[in-house]
């Protein structure tokens, strides 16, 4: 049985009490959020807390500690007993700075979102990002973001990878491949593959910091790159397109596309991972349509397309045995 997202639980707005719900669903958001700004999951460590010491450690009123703590454990992210409370074992790693797992800075992305997702309305009416001021061509940005999107994908890459059948090929780029996550989990898989990280210079520090602490990052190498504006230099096997055609509008699209056709040695395929739209009127995953709005908030162009569009520009930019990967949670484009 196919594994639902827990975004499939959001039901369709047809009642009043279904607007409420879909309303309100900030509240939850700003709970965590609030645990957060507070460091409380790495406060409470591994240890067992009253609310005043706890109220007293993070500077905090006894009643808001109280009050936040009852919510996050209705959440699941605290377990409380006898007005005591510890964390749950999401709460003790992935939001727990002092452990290996923490996740902070795709934690740091979300806090950031709060922010940009308070100006939609201004955003809705100009059809241009939250903030053109916001710093994200600056080296320090794109290297927080690019460990973001290493915390946001390590769990995903190897299922990812497990899908994808690459025996025969020896050469992979991985245009704005980021953090390289997808490709070392490749790497991994196939020990004859050899992979090429293509993204501009702030990535390519976070990649090699990353790959250093992998079995496989001896066989990756890197490829200063702004694929937007530079031709693609080289030609590989397999070029794998992740998470990118959602950044950028249809005819830039198609000018990548045609870009990593060019690049692609003869016989050689494209596969593409991106938040694809599946339903016939363009509307499911709920997921999915919602993170158009994340394009619109931070990006010029960006939207979130089905399947069948994406294919038409493949096949625009030359692509010709078109094909989708089945897995069992997105399924993948491939082209040759």
């Amino acid at each position: 049985m196919k594994k639902q997202s827990p975004w499939m639980e959001i039901p369709e707005v047809r009642t009043f009490e279904h607007l409420r719900a879909a309303v309100n669903g900030y509240t939850y958001s700003r709970v965590i959020l609030t645990a957060l700004d507070l460091d409380l999951f790495s406060v409470i460590g591994e240890k067992t807390w009253t609310i005043r010491r706890l109220a007293r450690t993070v500077d905090a009123s006894e009643r808001g500690i109280d009050i936040l703590c009852r919510n996050l454990a209705s959440l699941g992210l605290l377990d409380s007993q006898n007005g005591r409370y510890k964390n749950s074992p999401l709460g003790a790693t992935a939001l727990n700075r002092k452990n290996p797992e923490y996740r902070g800075a795709y934690l740091s992305l979300l806090q950031q979102h709060w922010d940009a997702w308070s100006g939609l309305t201004n955003s809705v009416r100009s059809g241009t990002p939250h903030d053109d001021g916001e710093p994200i061509h600056q080296e320090e940005y794109r290297r927080a973001f690019t460990w973001a999107m290493h915390h946001r994908s390590r769990d995903i890459a190897p299922r990812i990878a497990k899908h994808i059948d690459l025996r025969g090929s020896t050469t992979l780029l991985d245009v704005g491949g980021g953090p390289g996550t997808y490709t070392l989990a490749m790497l991994a898989r196939w020990p004859k593959l050899h992979g090429t990280i293509g993204d501009r210079p702030a990535a390519l520090q976070v990649a090699r910091a990353v790959a250093r602490k992998h079995p496989a990052g001896k066989r990756l190498s890197y490829l200063p790159l702004d694929f937007m504006a530079e031709d693609i230099s080289g030609s590989y096997d397999v070029i794998f397109l992740s998470n990118v055609i959602h950044i950028y509008g249809p005819d830039e699209n198609i000018e990548l596309l045609k870009k990593i056709k060019a690049a692609l040695n003869p016989g050689g395929r494209i596969i593409i991972q991106d938040f694809f739209l599946w339903d016939k009127k363009g509307l499911r995953p709920i997921e999915t349509n919602l993170f158009a709005i994340t394009m619109l908030l931070y990006t010029d162009t960006g939207n979130t397309y089905t399947a069948q569009e994406v294919k038409k520009w493949m096949t625009k930019a030359g692509f010709r045995a078109l094909t989708i990967i089945q897995m069992p949670d997105e399924p993948l484009l491939e082209g040759r």
